[in-house]
């Protein structure tokens, strides 16, 4: 068995995506693909959590319950950074979902990126009776929950919207908490939470998948720290990159199958220079999206990791 040992001298992070709606992964598959993940010396494992999606052909669609994976991915490795890219704070009562955070990042031994968003798929947010309206409002009270309970442990909180009142996190989470991570560069996302959270995140679609298209958010998270007095250089860029390996026909998503024009691909030499010129562009921590993602698309990413490695 191939292992590939994990770079100190890489000039980024990169991570995975696990499967989303792609195709039908039922969890045998889903495992042994979590310990290759690790095994093969990628920095970090993610998850989609998504309720239900419906489809253009009509047919309902999801990844399993992402917070489900992410405990047994904490129990099944050692190594890696695990997350949510990124978790809807609505799907879930708050005090409940930094319950939850602060459980996988105990399993995980404090290896927990907290990535966390406002949701944007009303199929699911409907479906699943949770209400989608004034979402950032909704956001602002569930993310004042959730930070306060895993950085303090605990709150007294009652707003229009959520409540926690005389809450406490028990058994306590690590010191601090684990970092969050917001998914978004819209302007009052990031002013609520940039004065708290350790990194951003935006998907391929907002950087049209190439490094140089990383500037326009960056310009928009330094603009935000200014007014809420923070130095962007603290905050970290994290970007998800769209990967075409032999095989990929095209990714499945949510609003079907993903137009992006320029999906990274080639040999190992052109996808690790690639990735260089993201570190160069001012981002610290890649998420692969990977067509196919099967087990052979991942062992076939290893020889771009190693020369990553080189320098």
């Amino acid at each position: 068995m191939t292992t590939t040992q994990t770079g100190g001298n890489r000039p980024i992070k990169v991570g995975i995506q696990l499967p989303e709606i792609e195709r039908p992964v039922r969890w045998p598959e889903l495992a042994a693909m979590i310990r290759r993940i690790e095994e093969l010396g990628f920095d970090s494992i993610w998850t989609g959590d998504h309720f239900l999606y419906h489809t253009p052909d009509g047919e309902a669609n999801a990844p399993w319950d992402a917070w489900s994976v992410l405990a047994a991915a904490a129990a099944m490795t050692s190594r890696v950074e695990l997350g949510p890219l990124v978790t809807p704070v609505g799907f879930y009562n708050p005090a409940v979902l930094a319950k939850k955070a602060a459980t996988v990042d105990e399993i995980s031994g404090g290896r927990l990126v907290l990535g966390l968003g406002a949701g944007w798929n009303e199929v699911e947010f409907r479906g699943y009776g949770v209400p989608f309206d004034h979402r950032i409002s909704r956001f602002r009270e569930a993310f004042t929950i959730i930070r306060t309970l895993l950085q303090e442990g605990e709150i007294d909180f009652e707003g229009e919207y959520f409540s926690a009142r005389d809450c406490q996190l028990a058994p306590k989470p690590r010191p601090g908490g684990p970092p969050l991570m917001i998914g978004s560069v819209g302007e009052r996302m990031l002013e609520i939470t940039l004065p708290y959270v350790t990194a951003w995140n935006v998907w391929h679609t907002d950087t049209h998948n190439s490094p140089e298209g990383v500037a326009p958010p960056r310009a928009l998270v330094a603009a935000a720290c200014e007014k809420v007095g923070r130095d962007p250089s603290t905050v970290d860029a994290t970007v998800v990159v769209l990967v075409r390996m032999p095989g990929g026909k095209g990714r499945w998503q949510g609003e079907g199958l993903d137009r992006t024009p320029n999906p990274l691909k080639g040999p190992p030499e052109i996808i690790a220079e690639e990735l260089r010129r993201y570190a160069r562009a001012g981002v610290k921590h890649v998420q692969l999206v990977v067509d196919p993602i099967t087990i052979e698309s991942l062992e076939g990413l290893a020889p771009a990791l190693e020369l990553l490695g080189r320098g």
